[in-house]
């Protein structure tokens, strides 16, 4: 898989009550060491600076349940993408070439919808957590549309894409493919049976080398292979601690066997 920039990989797991924490120099190079944690149902780290919070990632990286997680843990407003509700998904999954233009736009109005009523509320009275970049919509078109579909889809984007507030941090999710495809097949919904490796391998590539260029807001690239945000309340701290934390304008956060 395509790493962006200098991941740094640590061996193993720190001992019980041992935390992540990061310092940034002039140049932006950053310095990570181990320091004390308690874990605490409520974060014992400053999120004050953050109004809207992004998490995002391929399909099966988890990028819903950390969002879930991650708004119930800090009292947060939670907007979510219902793909459920798109009816030419499961026709997409079927026949990509034939069913992409109208899953890809009907996705955009569903996003353009849900960030319109977003940009209505006061971001600066309540924290926001989301589970979709708006950016990060053409990647799926550039996977799957060309020649005229692909230059109306992005007519359509241009004019929609000033409605969408800019977030405060952004939490990318990676995980490799094999792992995005067994994600995939444990959770059984039934439209994604069709979906295959190659096409997560592919988007996990395409996700890799857009957030390698994006640089519209700060980003928090989580290596998740080894994390489990749902099940485990020590690996989500460590991340909300990380997320207090962080100082630059892209930093790192990874396990390493």
């Amino acid at each position: 898989m395509t790493r962006i920039g200098p991941l740094h990989f640590w061996k193993g797991r720190p001992r019980s009550g041992r935390g992540l924490l990061s310092a940034c120099t002039a140049s932006g190079a950053c310095c990570v060491s181990w320091a004390p944690l308690v874990t605490s149902p409520t974060p014992r780290v400053p999120l004050s600076k953050y109004h809207y919070i992004v998490v995002e990632g391929p399909i099966g990286v988890g990028k819903t349940s950390l969002a879930k997680r991650l708004a119930a843990r800090l009292r947060s407003t939670l907007v979510l993408e219902h793909p459920e509700q798109n009816p030419f998904l499961p026709r997409f999954y079927r026949d990509m070439s034939r069913f992409a233009l109208p899953t890809q736009l009907f996705f955009l109005f569903q996003r353009i919808g849900q960030l319109r009523e977003l940009a209505q509320m006061d971001l600066f009275n309540r924290l926001t957590v989301c589970d979709f970049l708006l950016e990060k919509d053409p990647l799926f078109a550039r996977l799957t549309l060309s020649g005229d579909e692909l230059h109306l889809y992005q007519q359509i984007f241009d004019a929609l894409k000033p409605q969408a507030p800019r977030p405060d941090l952004v939490v990318y999710l990676q995980a490799q493919p094999a792992t995005l495809y067994e994600r995939v097949r444990r959770r059984g919904v039934e439209f994604e049976r069709p979906i295959s490796a190659e096409y997560l391998a592919l988007l996990a590539d395409s996700y890799n080398r857009f957030f390698y260029h994006f640089d519209g807001s700060p980003v928090l690239i989580v290596n998740s292979e080894k994390l489990n945000f749902v099940s485990d309340d020590r690996d989500l701290d460590l991340l909300i601690e990380r997320v207090g934390a962080m100082r630059g304008q892209r930093e790192f956060f990874n396990w390493g066997q």
